[in-house]
């Protein structure tokens, strides 16, 4: 029985999974504060070239606003 939980005790692999779920989150939350900080800019240069694609077919874009689509219009 001593043999038993002296191996236990020696045992390490628990602690690599959990060392390794740690590092897992740490990621995750780097990303997502990432995402947070950058979500608007990324935004705003997909709403840029929506423009610049709209006015070069010879449309009138309308920004999006408040998280909604912009819209090309031709006349």
């Amino acid at each position: 029985m001593i043999k038993m939980f002296r191996a236990f005790a020696k045992d390490e692999s628990g602690a690599t999974a959990i060392e390794y779920g740690l590092i897992a989150a740490l990621v995750a939350l780097v990303g997502v504060v990432a995402f947070t900080a950058l979500g608007n800019t990324i935004f705003e240069s997909f709403d840029e070239l929506a423009d610049t694609l709209c006015t070069s077919a010879g449309g009138t874009y309308t920004d999006s606003a408040d998280g909604t689509a912009g819209s090309c219009t031709f006349s």
